[in-house]
């Protein structure tokens, strides 16, 4: 099966439920049982997603284990699959105390998973790939659909369509609300300069962005 190519894709704009099977690479990273992080299916043993879902727990794959093809977590079906960590890489540069630059990871499952048309992986774009801001992205992921207003049940996957901002501007807005330096050159930025509409507690969710008729996972978003 080829990479990147949901099943449906209706382009629906303000964190609204997505269709079933539209974002067949998205996973649910469970710790304990619970939804913890999400991530983007890679092959059919690898998963990326953020370093920082796994702080403190790193060298503790048994807590964590993968949901895939679920569209409610509630209840995520029959043809959805659950598999255990083997173990988990973050990026070299990543600091575990500083959490922010390299903050991406790769999962490695305990066996090789089946693809359907539920579970595929994301294409992942060639480096020399550039996106201009306000170019068009999408979000997904099982968070907040509002700021302290938790996903009401069954949990179904939001989706929203996000533009690029562009990195000097995303920088100073950052400089003006956190007062450091917190975007560095291998974040991207993108939203709403008004707010409200973001990946807030939607931890390390891929940004999808349309090449062709593919989608291209580009980062992990924290």
């Amino acid at each position: 099966m080829d990479c990147g190519k949901p099943q449906q894709l209706n382009r629906v704009v303000g964190g609204e439920d997505s269709v079933d099977a539209q974002w067949p690479w998205i996973v649910s990273i469970l710790k304990n049982g619970s939804h913890h992080c999400a991530g983007s299916l890679l092959t059919n043993r690898w998963v990326v997603t953020a370093a920082h879902c796994f702080k403190s727990s790193v060298d503790k794959p048994s807590l964590f284990s993968i949901l895939l093809g679920a569209w409610q977590l509630e209840n995520p079906g029959p043809r959805s699959q659950q598999v255990g960590i083997a173990w988990v890489l973050p990026h070299p540069r990543y600091s575990w105390k500083e959490g922010t630059r390299a903050d991406i990871a790769l999962v490695r499952l305990e066996h090789s998973i089946q693809f359907s048309e539920r579970i595929l992986p994301i294409c992942l774009p060639d480096s020399s790939v550039q996106l201009p801001p306000n170019t068009d992205c999408w979000i997904a992921g099982w968070g907040s659909i509002r700021d302290g207003v938790p996903l009401p049940r069954p949990q179904t996957l939001q989706k929203l369509k996000v533009p690029i901002i562009d990195s000097e501007v995303c920088k100073r807005l950052y400089w003006r609300g956190a007062g450091q330096e917190a975007i560095t050159e291998d974040m991207l930025c993108a939203g709403y300069l008004e707010g409200e509409r973001d990946a807030c507690l939607v931890s390390a969710h891929p940004l999808p962005t349309p090449t062709g008729r593919s989608q291209s996972s580009i980062t992990s978003i924290s």
